[in-house]
């Protein structure tokens, strides 16, 4: 098989990287064009040292809308329909969206959560790549909605690491700010929701429950720990079994029986969950990499479905553990 010819779009920031570091060691992908408005005519080693002696591309603000197989968008909420509007690409062309434009399934695009839409996934030419927090919160609940265990509210907190905001400078990302410090944001408000609601009234039309989640803002670079919980009347043991039977063919997500710690999910592409019933509540515990199954690998997972490749090919990236 050729390689296949990508671009990615806007790879400057935090998943740009991470969309670098993982393809230019993918062995599918020929990386043929990197794309910054803010830093065209830089080498790439210039704003992502780390990839010395791994990436020679320079930087460009000028997108061939031709030749290219994939092109990954990776840019700032809200400008990736503009940008499609001004460079047309080939409808073979397969685009994969990690912004918000395009989760709500407009414009052909099918949501690229893989634990739900493989099959749309491997025969669409756009995606539309989940959020970091609302990939915690579907893979922790989606096996409860499918079973139709959930009738009331559902208690969430999430908390993210300060690469979840972005790369640009906010007050709330500074150092000073983030160390030893936690904070509440978006309370019941956050812009995920919209796109979870959507998941799982597909998995169970008659879904009408409320999602009351609180997420914070963590003192640590990378990850996502969101815990859900709700009333239950089944036992630990069926829900358990429920759950592993809904991911039994899940790549990356997999159910643990011990308790888990977010440290196992970072540096990897996988959803990590634990399971179990206390007070009434199931408990649901779900760690990810906020950069990795949040974003960028998700995205690559998506890359590999559309191009008929092992989802996990470019994608086995753990190599520590503290």
């Amino acid at each position: 098989m050729n390689k296949i010819k990508t671009a990615i779009i806007g790879a400057a920031g935090y998943t740009g990287g991470e969309l670098l570091r993982i393809l230019v060691n993918h062995p599918s992908c020929d990386l043929v064009c990197v794309h910054s408005n803010s830093q065209k005519g830089k080498k790439v080693t210039d704003v992502h040292p780390d990839l010395i002696g791994d990436c020679n591309l320079v930087f460009t603000d000028e997108v061939p809308t031709t030749g290219l197989d994939a092109v990954f968008l990776g840019l700032p909420h809200g400008e990736t329909k503009g940008f499609l509007e001004a460079n047309p690409f080939s409808e073979e062309t397969v685009l994969i969206d990690l912004s918000t434009d395009f989760r709500d399934e407009s414009n052909g695009f099918v949501y690229g959560l893989p634990e739900v839409n493989s099959e749309k996934i491997k025969s669409a030419k756009k995606i539309a790549n989940p959020g970091c927090f609302a990939t915690g919160i579907q893979l922790a609940l989606a096996p409860a909605i499918s079973k139709g265990w959930v009738n009331s509210p559902v208690q969430i907190s999430g908390i993210t690491g300060s690469t979840g905001a972005g790369k640009k400078l906010s007050e709330t990302s500074h150092f000073s700010y983030r160390t030893g410090n936690m904070s509440v944001y978006k309370l019941f408000t956050h812009q995920h929701l919209k796109e979870i609601k959507q998941t799982f009234r597909q998995l169970n039309e008659e879904f009408d429950s409320e999602l009351l989640f609180v997420p914070y803002r963590g003192n640590f670079s990378r990850g996502i720990w969101v815990t859900a919980y709700f009333p239950f009347e089944g036992t630990e043991e069926e829900a358990v079994n429920a759950y592993k039977e809904f991911y039994k063919d899940a790549a990356f997500t997999h159910v643990s029986d011990r308790d888990i710690d977010l440290k196992q999910a970072v540096n990897t592409n996988k959803c990590i969950l634990h399971v179990q019933k206390e007070a009434g509540q199931l408990v649901i515990y779900s760690a990810i990499d906020n950069l990795l199954k949040g974003a960028s690998g998700q995205a690559v997972q998506n890359f590999n479905l559309a191009f008929g490749l092992d989802e996990k090919t470019g994608l086995n990236l753990k190599s520590i553990a503290f």
